[in-house]
């Protein structure tokens, strides 16, 4: 019996041995070649793709639409399904990649018709556009045709589409997706707060926050709004709601003028805050090549998908983006005699089925029906100035005034653009699509009062260059005037804490280096929650000795969103807690219709104190005999919930609830979250949590700064650029996870790329 457990043993341990043999000989054929020589007919004079360490792509190309091969090559070798999954999601054809479990979330993409609308853009674009993006095309599919499928195509036995040139369209829509799709679903909550529970209680809940950091420093009136009465017939035995917390999608930059250099040169700092997953969406890429007589080099990061620098340096000028959350979208409420029609959408599966799609149409945009009333949509993404490929402009522009000039035309989600130049300037202006109609609503509003200016791009954006104090800033909150908000509107915008204290960063100093914009980013001082702090400890000493290890860790919380911060994670979680509990009854009565405060539950902040000072009977749960006991249960009930989540227990030590570890970097490919096995293979190491929302530092689990730029445009040899991940989507490269360390440990990454170290060179050929 021995030895048949010896020899049992040896076979397992054989079996596993030839398993994992088979998985990475499987994964070993999908590695595309680094170095070697090709040849293709697309091309109309050889190209090199250079990789370094990091695996860098450097572009070497006599004219652009060569380039964009290269870069579509490049692309096409370390990132295919990332870009797969991008087209496909916004084309609502994830399905395709995933069978029916995907069905639902491509029946709500499909509601915009994404495909289509990219189809019939790319038939419009100028002929130079429409050559940089086939030729784009083609370098992907040729990168293709040179590898096996990667793992992901034979763990879900789809097979891979070439890529098209509408393909990259679809990409910038995910863009708009990820951006944008917030501001619609305020709209709808807020609408069914003003049928639900009256004018009074829209405007209480949309009050202006105490932060504000507009660029001119104008600010909305801040008159408390009365107090709504919750009526006696509305239910109050909810018990506290779990409003999800917004993810707070969006992004810092700032910049200075060389007047606040040493060299005379501006300088921009961009940190675009995203989800992050394995591969990170960006890629270090630099284009090098030749139009007209002129050499062109521009370094920075690159959306696989798409054949542009979206954030970088030319050597004259230096960009980066915010999300701008202007108002781009309204709802109109049709008459009850309105005749829609219907168009079909076929949503093919995996297996080869198919399932039919009804779409309800109207001449404002697709319709969603909500408690009877039906809503028609009408989204910027739906304009046919949505989406181009202007950006690509910027790549050869030489003064901040040329950049602000192009940024005008450029077909992406509207953003907060900062460029500076090499003689110093520094601008802000809103860049991107945005509707000519001048009467954006946050509620949806009556079809009369639809403006055809839908139909044109804006051409009145504002824009600021040269600011008297040298220093410009954003952080997603309102950066417009107050005058201008009117015009322009309120599409999800950010409370202005974390913008303020970047303005106060900034305003500390009369001279700034790139480590200097580096600690802003990283500063993580918890200037927001510091009422917060100071509202938790007052209430638990009114019972010292039952609250004493508790308060013995908010006396030590170093006002920060520390690792070893115990307090923080209490204050942070408190704030949250209160809000869901108080609330609780709008969101239980907004989930009958699918829909949740946390779409404006930034906007809560204000309310919320107006709430604890006024202390209202009407807004008391029934379980609580006073506000003090709402406030007191609000914290042993979050604070048993974590005990539990994190400690396994009520009785658990409050250590267990260091930040570091409640707020733990955990950045995974998709497919470990379904198998976990696949974890140590493919996901990045783990990392103590480093920052949170409404401070600059902005991290969470698995989202915050997606990249870190500090540029001086002339001096990239100095510039600073890191990625939470590395350059290739697949876990045999040596780029898998590089840079990764530089990222969570605040360290200097360059911008420019390091000694080229593999070399791909295609040379044209004739068929």
């Amino acid at each position: 019996m021995l030895r048949f457990f010896k020899w049992l043993t040896f076979g397992l341990i054989l079996l596993a041995l030839l398993t994992t043999a088979v998985v990475y000989g499987i994964l070993t054929l999908s590695l595309p070649s680094l170095s070697g020589k090709g040849q293709s007919a697309v091309l109309s004079e050889a190209v090199s793709i250079e990789r370094d360490a990091l695996g860098s792509a450097v572009i070497v190309a006599r004219n652009r639409v060569d380039a964009a091969y290269a870069l579509g090559f490049a692309h096409g070798q370390d990132r295919f399904f990332q870009m797969d999954l991008l087209r496909r999601n916004a084309a609502g054809e994830l399905s395709e990649l995933f069978g029916a479990a995907a069905i639902n979330l491509d029946k709500t993409m499909r509601f915009h018709q994404l495909r289509k609308r990219a189809t019939a853009i790319l038939a419009t674009l100028p002929e130079r556009e429409q050559k940089i993006l086939n030729a784009y095309s083609e370098g992907v599919n040729e990168a293709q045709a040179q590898s096996y499928p990667s793992f992901e195509y034979i763990l879900t036995g789809a097979e891979r589409k070439p890529w098209q040139a509408a393909d990259s369209l679809l990409v910038i829509y995910t863009m708009y997706l990820d951006l944008q799709a917030g501001n619609f679903e305020r709209d709808l909550v807020l609408t069914q707060i003003e049928q639900q529970f009256g004018k009074e209680m829209l405007a209480f809940v949309t009050q202006p926050s105490r932060y504000q950091a507009a660029l001119d420093g104008s600010e909305i009136a801040k008159g408390e709004a009365a107090i709504p009465q919750l009526a006696k017939q509305v239910n109050k035995t909810v018990a506290s709601q779990p409003i999800a917390e917004p993810l707070g999608i969006g992004s810092n930059n700032w910049a200075v003028t060389g007047q606040l250099t040493q060299s005379g040169h501006g300088m921009l700092s961009d940190d675009m805050h995203l989800s992050i997953a394995v591969p990170v969406i960006w890629y270090r890429a630099q284009l090098n090549y030749q139009e007209n007589n002129q050499a062109h080099q521009i370094t920075g990061v690159s959306l696989p998908g798409a054949p542009a620098i979206v954030v970088g340096s030319n050597g004259h000028v230096a960009w980066g983006f915010t999300n701008g959350y202007l108002d781009t979208a309204d709802w109109i409420k049709l008459p009850k005699d309105y005749q829609t029609h219907v168009e079909i959408e076929q949503l093919a599966v995996v297996d080869g089925t198919e399932q039919v799609y009804e779409l309800e149409m109207s001449e404002f945009g697709p319709v969603k029906t909500l408690n009877g009333e039906r809503y028609a949509l009408s989204w910027v993404a739906h304009q046919n100035y949505a989406v181009d490929m202007e950006l690509l402009k910027l790549e050869q522009v030489h003064t901040v005034a040329q950049a602000l000039e192009v940024a005008k035309t450029i077909g992406i989600p509207v953003q907060n653009m900062l460029v500076v130049d090499n003689a110093g300037n520094a601008a802000w202006q809103p860049t991107g699509a945005v509707p000519a109609r001048t009467n954006p609503s946050d509620v949806a509003i009556e079809s009369q009062a639809y403006s055809n200016l839908w139909q044109y791009d804006a051409d009145d954006l504002p824009s600021v260059l040269n600011p008297d104090n040298q220093r410009l800033w954003t952080g997603n909150s309102r950066v417009i005037s107050a005058s201008q908000l009117a015009r322009f509107g309120d599409g999800g915008y950010a409370i202005g804490a974390r913008a303020a204290q970047i303005r106060d960063r900034l305003n500390e100093k009369q001279q700034f280096s790139e480590s200097d914009f580096y600690k802003i980013q990283l500063d993580n001082e918890a200037r927001f929650l510091t009422q917060w702090h100071e509202l938790l400890l007052t209430t638990l000493k009114q019972q010292p000795e039952r609250y004493a290890l508790d308060i013995a860790e908010l006396e030590n919380w170093q006002a920060c969103a520390c690792p070893e911060s115990v307090g923080y994670t209490l204050v942070r979680y408190y704030r949250s807690r209160l809000i869901d509990t108080v609330f609780a009854t709008l969101e239980s009565n907004l989930s009958g219709s699918d829909l949740s405060l946390s779409a404006i539950k930034s906007n809560l902040e204000t309310p919320i104190w107006q709430l604890i000072a006024a202390q209202p009977s009407s807004w008391l749960p029934e379980k609580y005999s006073s506000w003090h006991d709402l406030m007191r249960g609000a914290y042993e009930e979050m604070r048993d919930d974590l005990l539990v989540q994190y400690g396994q227990s009520k009785k658990a030590s409050l250590k267990v609830l260091k930040w570091g570890d409640v707020n733990q970097l955990k950045i995974q490919h998709p497919f470990s979250k379904q198998m976990p096995l696949l974890s140590n293979l493919l996901d990045m190491p783990m990392h103590q949590g480093f920052g949170d929302s409404f401070m600059p530092a902005v991290q969470k689990t698995s989202f915050g700064a997606s990249q870190r730029l500090f540029v001086q445009p002339g001096l990239e040899r100095n510039a600073i650029l890191t990625l939470p991940g590395g350059q290739s989507g697949h876990p045999l490269s040596p780029f898998y996870r590089a840079g990764f360390d530089d990222y969570v440990n605040g360290a200097n990454t360059p911008l420019l790329p390091g000694e080229r170290l593999y070399q791909i060179t295609i040379e044209p050929s004739t068929k």
